[in-house]
């Protein structure tokens, strides 16, 4: 019988709130770029990947969960 993989129990939430972050990023930059034009319309996590959000939000989620562990 094959070995079940275990699933972890800190990235998987961390890694949602990265997804979480990078889309808040997305229709952030959209929001100031188009003004009244601003649909709210959500990127797919390949234009999140392509455009650098989900680099941004990886370092922001990551360092708020740090300064966050030393208070």
């Amino acid at each position: 019988m094959p070995k079940q993989k275990t699933h972890g129990k800190f990235w998987p939430h961390v890694r949602a709130l990265i997804w979480e972050k990078a889309q808040e990023l997305y229709q952030m930059e959209n929001a100031k770029t188009m003004k009244e034009d601003f649909k709210g319309t959500t990127a797919t996590r390949k234009e999140l990947r392509e455009g650098g959000n989900f680099q941004t939000a990886k370092l922001i989620v990551l360092r708020n969960l740090w300064l966050h562990k030393k208070v």
